[in-house]
């Protein structure tokens, strides 16, 4: 049996591993049900976007500031304590969220309230959740084992909101708001409700099967004081920056999420809208098949985890660099099947790398700054990402669409060309082993 082979199959016997992946597929699921629903309760109770961008900054701005801090604590404890944890809190917040609404007396400022619970609890869930495979199965199977948690990740924002929407429309969304601030949802929003009551049971059978996880014992701590939080946070950026190929892909990475990721999620959505022959339909295909593509190439990275051209660094240029020309004339469509064709490419060399990214990082991190490692990984797209489509949209009151994506797609070519001449970045290699 050839290595791979042997490796998958020997990943799937891994109990500890199906029920870790079992626990988070459902818990994937139900964060899509409220993913859907809340902007949904929100415009129902409000009919306000300035409202609607409100709580979603509730979410997404503590999410950005404290996710160093869920990463350190990630260290000083372990993955799976602080994954339970964090389950725990959600069951309670979207259990109460959902109890609100299907009562009828949910109000803004509980919306709210409620909001920066979910965006704190996600600050730590997510370094903790990227930490625990290195903990669950062995080095030389994270590659498979970031396959398939990634890819059933994607097939999640497939599935989740779809069945979102079918609930949504089953059993009702609520009337329209009455325009007051305070106003409470309306009791028939039943279909809202029923989505959350649904997320939190997810967390509950999640935070079951976590408990059936058992991970790699491991050294002991050596014990620390509550204040030196923040000082483990730095201790992990320091030795970060000491790594020169760390260093090189985090600011490269960086580059790429202030120049590039904007535009993907601004201007897209507006070049469906501002098309004539395109609009929300068109839009919907474009997204989908980019998601389709993002799937694919999370199967296909499972399946010959060592296709590279050359190096992984190189492999991640090429890649890049292909994908910025790509995204070059995505401005000049006028057919939707174009938009699809171009976006179903960039999901799929996207999805390869993602597999093949978040597996060299977990293997060349040594365990005690593994979850310091992926929450800095995810701050720099979920903390720098909100900057860029903030400039990107002020960018396009001056110049054109067809102008904005030649120039993201230029910019994606030539960072990843300057990496190429001036970095060490070409000569990253999937054996970089964790110093013990």
């Amino acid at each position: 049996m050839p290595p791979d082979t042997a490796s998958r199959a020997a990943l799937l016997r891994n109990p500890h591993f199906r029920w870790m992946t079992g626990g988070a597929l459902l818990s994937m699921l139900g964060d899509q049900f409220t993913l859907i629903a809340l902007p949904w309760l929100v415009l129902q109770m409000t009919g306000d976007t300035l409202v609607l961008g409100t709580v979603l900054a509730l979410i997404s701005v503590p999410r950005a500031l404290f996710i160093l801090i869920g990463g350190a604590l990630v260290d000083r404890h372990s993955p799976k304590q602080v994954l339970m944890v964090t389950k725990y809190v959600n069951l309670v917040l979207l259990a109460v969220l959902a109890g609100l609404v299907l009562a009828g007396t949910l109000t803004l400022w509980m919306v709210y309230a409620l909001s920066l619970g979910i965006g704190l609890a996600t600050a730590f869930s997510i370094p903790a959740g990227t930490a625990m495979l290195p903990h669950v199965v062995e080095r030389s199977q994270l590659q498979a084992a970031n396959g398939i948690s990634l890819g059933l990740r994607q097939l999640t924002m497939f599935l989740g909101p779809l069945l979102a929407g079918l609930l949504i429309a089953l059993f009702g969304a609520g009337n329209a708001a009455t325009g007051a601030a305070d106003a409470p949802a309306h009791a028939n929003a039943t279909g809202i409700g029923i989505a959350f009551a649904l997320d939190a049971l997810s967390f509950a059978v999640s935070a079951w099967t976590l408990s059936k996880v058992q991970t790699h014992a491991a050294s002991p701590a050596p014990a620390a004081a509550p204040q030196a939080v923040l000082a483990s946070v730095a201790q992990g950026l320091v030795h970060f920056w000491r790594d020169g190929e760390l260093r090189t892909c985090f600011l490269y990475w960086s580059a790429i999420a202030l120049f590039i990721m904007g535009p993907i999620h601004i201007a897209i959505p507006v070049l469906a809208s501002s098309t004539p022959a395109l609009g929300a339909a068109a839009f919907g295909i474009m997204v989908g098949a980019h998601g389709a593509g993002t799937l694919l190439g999370m199967v296909v990275s499972g399946m010959v985890p060592r296709l590279r051209i050359g190096s992984l660094g190189m492999t991640i240029l090429a890649f890049d660099a292909i994908i910025g020309a790509l995204f070059v004339p995505l401005g000049l469509i006028t057919a939707v099947w174009q938009g699809a064709t171009l976006m179903l490419a960039i999901g799929l060399l996207g999805g390869f790398m993602q597999v093949s990214v978040f597996t060299w990082i977990q293997q060349r991190v040594p365990p005690a700054l593994i979850g310091r490692a992926m929450s800095l990984f995810m701050f720099i797209f979920m903390g720098l990402a909100p900057i860029s489509a903030a400039v990107t949209g002020w960018v396009m009151k001056s110049i054109t669409l067809p102008q904005l994506f030649a120039a993201s797609g230029g910019t994606l070519v030539v960072l990843a060309a300057l990496a190429w001449v001036l970095t060490p970045m070409r000569r990253v290699t999937d054996a970089a082993p964790a110093a013990r």
